[in-house]
């Protein structure tokens, strides 16, 4: 017998859909339960028997599919849910430029400090411009853990000034360096009424693109905007805003947090932090998933082949956690003794994030839903109307066609005036967006263009209850992102 207690469940990406790659680096999935198979068909007889018995099953095909449950967590890069997502989504994530040893020290980031200032990497060092911000962390002298502004870089080199490293020629696998911002110098960056403008820093070396989301102002008083710092700290932990344009000296901004003026940032140096971020595209993503049974005396191992995600679900609702599921369509699979990766790498660490103490905002049509409105709940779906395809002479489905990609989800608001009903009335396209917040990491969900397609009837169902108004959306495409869904994730930002 086994215990669900002593199962563990890893992944790894497929580069072919359906073949493991040769010595896998499995990683850990965190999970609340799952229902992965890997299960033949049989079809009986027709065969009509003057004894009235039925000969055995005949196997026809068999096929992998089955889901994952998951409570909400900051989804690492390489981590098993940043894969799923990638899967959900059909793309791969657009990620600041970064640099990480991933477990090999002395790889990719092979010195800092030995020349002042200096950072050296194997390759890829001139993608981080003047004034991005750049975060060093996981080094041995902590001398050498810090965030700075790029002062220069080549293509083995990224330089600040001041920094003050200390001496490191190897560093260790768990070295990692990452844009996670922009600033300008003193008094370059300014508020304005619709964005951020600047002086010398050119927005457009930086990376940033339409529909991308930016957290203004960092923890240090020299960082913020003066209207910010006087507008307290839960507003300066609300500041972020999405991209609409981008001009050499100008950030267009909408969805700007309640409060924002201008601000001519005198003697400011104003952090900028950005996102990584991916959309829904056309490129599938397959993983190979293995379940270990690890209370028998001699462990079984289930493997499931070419899976990739059907549909993909989040969860918000007021005083629970926020939870997922995940729906996988495979092809082939098989049991063993024998572990893919004997040492798979552990989960991750982060917290799981939570409704109301994490959500920071639920955005429509640019404003945050509050009084009257506040809102109750929020679903979001991704379904991609996946297809097995079976051949005649294989056993196993022969690949996986896509559909379209659906967007869906439902919001659920207190009835407190007729804005968001009359949308429902008239096919009024919003934009809806969800902020999760959890130990200076972040997660925006956004479908930039929804329709509510049901619910907004407001109902008094019973005495002594609260009329709610609950709202079925479906996305479209939309011009600015050419997308029906995206998730911006802040490895780092600060409030």
């Amino acid at each position: 017998m086994t215990s669900s207690n002593r199962t563990q469940v890893a992944l790894v990406r497929e580069s072919t859909p359906g073949v493991t790659p040769t010595t896998p680096r499995m990683r850990k999935v965190r999970l609340t339960g799952e229902s992965l198979q890997f299960a033949p068909t049989y079809v009986d007889s027709e065969e009509i028997r003057d004894d009235r018995m039925l000969g055995d099953p005949i196997k026809t095909n068999q096929s992998s599919s089955g889901g994952i449950n998951f409570e909400l967590s900051y989804p690492d890069d390489l981590s098993p849910l940043s894969e799923i997502i990638m899967s959900a989504f059909e793309n791969t994530w657009v990620n600041t430029p970064q640099f990480v040893n991933d477990g090999t020290p002395d790889s990719v980031i092979t010195d800092a400090g030995t020349t002042a200032n200096t950072y050296a990497v194997t390759a890829g060092g001139a993608a981080v411009k003047l004034g991005h911000l750049v975060r060093a962390t996981g080094f041995t002298n902590s001398a050498n853990n810090q965030i700075f502004p790029v002062a220069s870089s080549t293509a083995s080199t990224i330089v600040g000034t001041g920094l003050a490293l200390t001496a490191e020629t190897a560093p260790p696998g768990t070295a990692k360096l990452k844009v996670v911002g922009f600033a300008g110098a003193a008094g370059d960056i300014t508020a304005l009424v619709d964005g951020l403008a600047s002086t010398t820093l050119d927005f457009t070396t930086l990376g940033i693109v339409p529909g991308q989301w930016v957290k203004v102002g960092g923890q240090a008083a020299g960082t913020q905007f003066a209207f910010l710092i006087s507008a307290g700290a839960k507003a300066r932990a609300a500041a972020f805003a999405r991209v609409t344009a981008i001009a050499a000296h100008k950030l267009t901004l909408d969805n700007l947090p309640s409060g924002w003026t201008t601000d001519t940032g005198t003697g400011k140096t104003i952090w900028v932090f950005v996102s990584d971020q991916i959309k829904n595209g056309i490129t599938p993503n397959s993983v190979t998933i293995e379940r270990g049974f690890l209370a028998q005396p001699v462990p079984s191992y289930i493997v499931n082949l070419g899976m990739r995600v059907n549909t993909f679900n989040i969860e918000m609702t007021s005083g629970d956690k926020l939870k997922g599921t995940v729906a996988f369509m495979g092809l082939g699979g098989g049991i063993g003794i024998t572990a893919l990766d004997a040492s798979p790498d552990p989960v991750t660490t982060g917290v799981v994030m939570a409704a109301n103490a994490n959500v920071g905002r639920l955005g429509v049509n640019q404003i945050q839903l509050g009084a009257p409105n506040w809102a109750k709940g929020f679903t979001l779906q991704i379904n991609n109307n996946l297809r097995a395809l079976d051949a005649v002479d294989s056993d196993v489905p022969v690949g996986i066609n896509d559909g379209e990609c659906t967007v869906t989800g439902n919001m659920s608001t207190y009835f407190g005036s007729k804005d968001e009903v009359e949308a429902f009335y008239n096919g009024t396209p919003r934009p809806i967006n969800s902020r999760v917040t959890k130990n200076g990491q972040a997660l925006i969900f956004q479908v930039p263009r929804a329709t509510y397609r049901g619910g907004g009837n407001p109902q008094a169902t019973a005495k002594n209850t609260d009329v709610m108004a609950n709202f079925d959306f479906q996305a479209s495409q939309d011009v600015l992102t050419n997308a029906h869904v995206l998730l911006d994730r802040f490895e780092y930002f600060e409030a």
